[in-house]
């Protein structure tokens, strides 16, 4: 018998499968294969594993066995937390200029022509040893009195657009002896009152500074909602301290007449929005 008559007889030779059962040996089911079926079977059940095998690595299981895949979602979450830190960061830096411009203003600076503000500062004072609430007899009589004072919630207006869930109650009622105007660098308004008026918060907010000025004497600033926020100049006291909470129509302080900048008893008032001055006469009553 010859090489080619062996493959033949190698290739063509059938084997029967039989499938019985145990109990009586009876046959369930039987079929015939052949030695290049058995073959091309094995090759297609390796081929299909291999498939499946490499489509799961590229996806469901590309996590744990494909390390490039690791590595680009590691850089991915690397640009993304970079991203998140450089936008937190600028933020910061904006938000301390903020609070910088608004305590240089306090201080008696002035913008100039881009916008920067300008500071003045003044000395041969030791702020350090000045009391910011002052004591006193008279003093601690007036601050329980207005203290003990329930808010008016009769005269408070409320505004659309940028503040359109802003309540903006009057800080008291009085004269407007000096307007708004920025080009003379009078970032609000003036507001005569009675001596011994009590002051109150335009809105809801926290008392972000409480200090005093050799130019205006005792302020307090209150940060409220959208980025807005109101000073008060030349107080005689101040009832509240930076970080304490206050309500719309709160008394946070006592009308003076503190400072260099001032020739009587008034209420000093600025609105700032994002660093820009407001007009306080196209938000707030004051007869």
């Amino acid at each position: 018998m010859g090489v080619s008559s062996k493959i033949k007889n190698w290739i063509e030779t059938r084997y029967l499968f039989v499938i019985r059962r145990e109990e009586d040996f009876s046959v369930i089911q039987s079929f015939s294969i052949t030695r290049i079926k058995i073959t091309l079977l094995a090759f297609l059940f390796l081929l299909t594993s291999l498939i499946v095998s490499l489509t799961l690595s590229r996806t469901l299981l590309a996590r744990w066995l494909d390390p490039v895949y690791q590595e680009t979602e590691n850089t991915e979450r690397i640009f993304a937390l970079s991203e998140i830190v450089d936008s937190l960061y600028y933020e910061v830096q904006a938000k301390d200029q903020y609070v910088e411009n608004i305590l240089k203003l306090m201080s008696g600076g002035h913008l100039d022509t881009t916008g920067t503000v300008i500071n003045e500062p003044s000395a041969g004072v030791d702020r350090n040893e000045l009391d910011l609430y002052k004591s006193g007899t008279a003093t601690e009589r007036i601050r329980k009195e207005f203290e003990s004072m329930p808010l008016d919630e009769s005269s408070f207006r409320r505004l659309g657009g940028s503040f359109s869930t802003t309540y903006f109650f009057p800080p008291l009622k009085g004269v407007i002896t000096s307007k708004y105007n920025v080009v003379e660098g009078h970032f609000g308004v003036d507001v005569v009152a009675a001596e011994n008026e009590p002051v109150k918060a335009i809105a809801q907010g926290t008392v972000i500074f409480s200090t005093w000025t050799l130019e205006t004497g005792y302020n307090i600033g209150v940060q409220h909602s959208n980025e807005l926020v109101s000073i008060y100049k030349h107080n005689s006291v101040l009832l509240k301290q930076v970080g304490d909470p206050v309500k719309g129509g709160e008394i946070i302080s006592i009308i003076g007449n503190t400072g260099e900048q001032t020739s009587g008893h008034h209420l000093h008032l600025e609105l700032w929005y994002k660093g820009t001055p407001l007009n306080p006469q196209e938000f707030i009553t004051f007869d």
